[in-house]
C-alpha cells in the first residue's frame, strides 16, 4: 500500500525539533544577555560554564538528532517500498507522542524515571517498527 499518512509523523517529529531549537536560541540569547553565560562560552563550549537548565535544554536537542535518525530513516524505507500499513503509521505516530511526552518531561520537571520509561518505550516502539518493516521486506 503507497500510503502518504506514513510520512506525516516525520513533519510533527521535525515540528517538535524546531520549537527545541527555538526555544534554546532565545534562551541562550536570553541567558547571555543577563550574563548567566558569557557569550564566549557558545565560541568553542568551553570558555566558562553553562548552567544547569541550559545544558539540559542543549542536550536535549542533541538527542532530538540520535535516535530519531532510525525513526527518519525506517518511515522513509517503509514509504519507499511501498510497506506501509496501519499498524506502521500507528507505531509511527506512537513513537512520536512517546518523544513528546519525552520532550515534556526532560524539558520540565525532569524526572529520570519518568524520562527512562518513556524514552525506553520509544525504543522498543521502534524496534517494533522496524521489525515489522523487515519481515513485510523480506516475506
Amino acid at each position: 500500500m503507497d500510503d502518504i499518512r506514513i510520512l506525516y509523523p516525520i513533519f510533527a517529529l521535525a515540528a517538535l525539533t524546531f520549537c527545541v531549537l527555538f526555544r534554546m536560541g532565545w534562551l541562550r540569547n536570553l541567558a547571555v544577555r543577563q550574563r548567566r553565560v558569557p557569550i564566549k562560552f557558545y565560541r568553542t563550549y568551553d570558555v566558562g560554564h553553562e548552567p544547569e537548565d541550559m545544558r539540559v535544554l542543549t542536550r536535549h536537542f542533541i538527542n532530538l538528532f540520535e535516535a530519531p535518525v532510525l525513526f527518519y530513516t525506517g518511515v522513509l524505507l517503509c514509504y519507499v517500498t511501498q510497506s506501509t500499513s496501519t499498524l506502521m503509521i500507528m507505531l509511527a505516530w506512537l513513537y512520536v507522542a512517546l518523544r513528546l511526552v519525552h520532550s515534556v518531561i526532560h524539558l520540565s520537571y525532569n524526572n529520570i524515571q519518568h524520562r527512562f520509561v518513556v524514552y525506553g518505550l520509544s525504543w522498543v516502539v521502534m524496534l517494533v517498527f522496524w521489525l515489522l518493516l523487515f519481515f513485510r521486506l523480506a516475506a
